[in-house]
């Protein structure tokens, strides 16, 4: 059995940039033999093209193998940059040849210079490098788009220009040929640097074009199309109150997004992290289906806000906790038209009552100052019960007592509802009543009870308080009443 082989993206670059440079050293050979033999300017001019193709490929070799190591201590964001500073190098070199053959065409038409022996052999080496060109162009283009390599795609863009120039500077040499057969004008022989000013025409036009690309991802100017694709993703997500800054920089086929949002202040930091994860995709997946060849990078920070969805309670819970204390058990009401809210306080359980009341009463006015439709704060001070109290369960001994519970919870949520009742007491019983406990000490009770499972949380809630009121009426003596409220098991 074939062992299957695992793709490797980086290995299909260095393949594909070893190819181009093959090639570029053949055209090359070929179109500076051909431009001595035949003396045609516009086959030098190709021929030089070509050799500065050659080093321009040899550039992208070199910056496909560099880009394609990992980030380190030095290079946090990776080596993907040097693709675009081979690419920028190209368009310079190209930009220097055009300049080069545009002052050897205008001296030619000045001083009528050179010779040009449009031979056949002329025609045959720019029709092989028009294929050459053609397939390595393909080639290079098709997995430039593939992984997004600019550089590549810099060296394709080149060699498809490429077979433009050579069908000019074809057209010059076949002017030259009927111009010398036929014994045309003679003016006419200077079709050829006519057609060297064509080519570089040409080249100056794709260098300005690739330096102008180049440049934008050497100055980390950010793609706006990609830009719009990923805030419009981010911003279809729920409970992102906000994009307050998106900034994107590329390096080669990577692309590095940090992305500032607003979300409810109320928010837990589970689900803040939850909701920055869902960020991070929605950003991934906006960009990938734009542009698929791209690698992306996002990093998420979000913000505190406050949200329309924000409840008076949720409210009241934040502000206490960025006082530094905890407050829950909020009750809101309506009164005449105006809102009032009270709640109970955990404080330090060490703190003196002047202080504990200083929290409080600036608690307070700061939720009248956030929240202009409430008219009156209430706070209930209470320390947390941070102690481990010792407890043995007495329920087997309270027997009768745990069966009249029963009957009470039963009657209130229904018969069969009340279950998993326990007792409990911190020593053991002194004068113990089976009925109504102990007359001197205090019982814990921890009661379960089923409701249907369709019914309202907040009519479970009134019950359970309706259950816990009677049972306190009923048994003086119980300390704390927990009371778990759950649906019918299977």
């Amino acid at each position: 059995m074939l062992a299957k082989t695992t793709y490797n993206p980086q290995r299909e670059k260095t393949m594909v940039a070893f190819t181009s440079v093959g090639a570029a050293i053949g055209l090359t050979s070929l179109k500076i033999v051909a431009a001595l033999l035949t003396g045609s300017l516009g086959i030098l001019a190709e021929g030089v093209h070509s050799a500065l193709d050659l080093v321009a490929a040899l550039m992208t070799l070199f910056a496909v193998r560099v880009a394609g190591r990992p980030a380190d201590a030095s290079h946090n964001y990776g080596h993907s940059k040097v693709e675009n500073l081979s690419a920028f190098l190209e368009a310079g070199l190209l930009l220097l040849t055009a300049v080069w053959v545009v002052y050897e065409a205008v001296r030619r038409l000045l001083y009528h210079a050179g010779h040009v022996d449009a031979s056949i052999w002329a025609f045959v080496v720019m029709l092989v490098s028009i294929v050459v060109d053609f397939t390595r162009s393909r080639a290079l283009l098709r997995v430039a788009r593939k992984l997004g390599s600019q550089a590549l795609e810099a060296d394709a863009l080149h060699f498809s220009t490429d077979i433009w120039s050579s069908l000019v500077v074809i057209a010059g040499l076949l002017i030259v040929y009927l111009t010398q057969t036929f014994r045309l004008p003679a003016w006419l022989e200077q079709a050829d640097a006519v057609a060297a000013l064509a080519v570089s025409a040409i080249v100056m036009w794709v260098s300005l074009r690739l330096a102008r690309e180049t440049v934008d991802a050497l100055l980390d100017r950010a793609p706006e199309e990609i830009a719009t694709r990923l805030q419009t993703s981010i911003a279809r997500l729920e409970d992102v109150n906000e994009i307050r800054r998106v900034r994107i920089r590329r390096a080669g086929n990577k692309l590095f997004a940090d992305v500032i949002i607003a979300a409810p202040r109320t928010f837990t930091f589970e689900q803040t992290h939850a909701l920055s994860e869902r960020v991070e995709r929605a950003a991934i997946d906006g960009v990938c289906s734009l542009t698929p060849q791209y690698e992306i990078d996002v990093v998420v920070r979000v913000e505190p806000a406050t949200s329309a969805k924000e409840t008076v309670p949720e409210q009241i819970h934040y502000l206490a906790e960025l006082e530094g204390v905890h407050a829950h058990d909020i009750h809101v009401r309506e009164v005449g038209g105006k809102l009032e809210a009270d709640f109970d306080l955990e404080v330090q359980s060490d703190m003196h009552l002047q202080q504990a009341h200083d929290v409080a009463s600036r608690l307070e006015q700061v939720v009248l100052q956030t929240n202009k439709l409430l008219d009156k704060v209430t706070t209930h001070l209470e320390a947390p019960n941070t102690t481990i109290l010792p407890r043995q369960d007495v329920t087997q001994q309270y027997a009768e007592m745990a069966e009249a519970v029963r009957r009470l919870a039963d009657s209130i949520a229904g018969a069969g509802s009340a279950h998993d009742i326990h007792l409990y007491t911190p020593s053991s019983s002194t004068t113990k009543d089976s009925t109504h406990g102990s007359k001197e000490e205090e019982l814990d009770l921890v009661l379960h009870t089923f409701f249907d499972p369709d019914v309202p949380l907040s009519q479970a809630h009134v019950a359970a308080e309706k259950i816990k009121r009677a049972l306190r009426q009923t048994y003086p003596n119980l300390a704390s009443v927990t009371i778990h409220t759950e649906p019918p098991e299977a």
